[in-house]
């Protein structure tokens, strides 16, 4: 990239940090320090292309300056967790909307594979979910409880195995958008099918809203997280496909920092996801209301605060 087209490409945002670093707006550290991050960068790739420009120099007093208002402002640890959740998880989400929207693309054409393919494959089902739990399923179904899975295991610790192991799935599924995010698309596809298969199986029992009802209760988080995990992947993998403005390196160095971000961010919602998979699920004889309102709650607070916020917070930030 010519040095012209390449502060015509960032000049802007240089002057909004200038504007930030002057006081003449008020600006927060924590939005300092993701503008830290970015002015390095560019500093990065002015220092490697055009190591003797004025525009360089330029830069790396910049970078400084924000250094600077960084450590002069920074908070206690306490505050800056309370930041991550309230305004830096958010700010990222925005950013990876687009990826969050391929990644449950891919999932949702995954399950609709799968719940086809069990429709016109008798053994379908069997092959993805494998014939030791179709077998137990079947069992239960005819003793009257096709949801009994679900209480053969202690509570605390079927809480502690269920939860390290969606913990586990989300790192990977995000891990694997270092094969240049065909690996992610892979995961997300893999489950897909699967929960597709899964469902019409139970659809084919005369049990779908049975079923639903049950297994939502801790799926609506446990999925949804999954999908964001996802979009974590796809963020880290597109990074390296598509560089932009900067070095392969540099972007990805950015764009892995922001996946690593958004998978650690969704620990506690598999955390909450396995409480109620081992605590909750399990009591198949709650009333209804009460799974929906459980349902309906954990799916209003995904979209709202992963989704609807994020797209507010950055309009804001504007």
């Amino acid at each position: 990239m010519r040095e012209a087209a390449f502060i015509q490409t960032h000049v802007e945002k240089w002057r909004k940090f200038e504007t930030l670093v002057n006081g003449q707006q008020s600006a927060d550290p924590d939005l300092l320090a993701n503008l830290f991050v970015e002015v390095s960068d560019d500093l990065a790739f002015a220092q490697t292309h055009f190591p003797n420009s004025k525009n360089t120099a330029y830069l790396n007093e910049l970078a400084a300056r924000v250094h600077q208002q960084i450590y002069r402002n920074r908070r206690e640890r306490s505050n800056r967790l309370v930041q991550f959740w309230k305004t830096e998880l958010p700010l990222l989400m925005a950013e990876a909307r687009r990826p969050l929207l391929y990644s449950f693309l891919i999932f949702f054409l995954a399950c609709v594979i799968g719940a086809l393919s069990a429709a016109n494959d008798a053994t379908f089902a069997r092959l993805i979910l494998g014939d030791a739990y179709i077998n137990m399923t079947l069992d239960n179904i005819e003793q009257g409880d096709p949801m009994g899975v679900y209480k053969q295991a202690g509570q605390t610790d079927m809480f502690f195995g269920i939860t390290f192991n969606n913990i586990r799935v989300s790192f990977y599924a995000f891990a694997m958008g270092l094969l240049l995010s065909f690996g992610t698309g892979y995961m997300l596809f893999q489950n897909g099918v699967m929960l597709g298969a899964f469902q019409y199986f139970f659809y084919q029992k005369g049990l779908l809203l049975t079923s639903f009802l049950t297994i939502w209760i801790h799926g609506t988080l446990e999925i949804s997280a999954i999908v964001i995990a996802g979009a974590a992947g796809l963020v880290m993998g597109n990074s390296i496909l598509f560089p932009g403005t900067y070095p392969r390196g540099v972007s990805f160095r950015k764009g892995a920092r922001k996946g690593v971000k958004i998978v650690v961010g969704l620990v506690p919602i598999f955390i909450v996801a396995g409480f109620l998979e081992s605590f909750v699920t399990r009591l198949t004889d709650m009333p209804w209301p009460v799974k929906v309102a459980i349902i309906g709650g954990s799916a209003s607070f995904i979209l709202w605060y992963f989704v609807v916020y994020p797209y507010q917070l950055q309009k804001k930030h504007e």
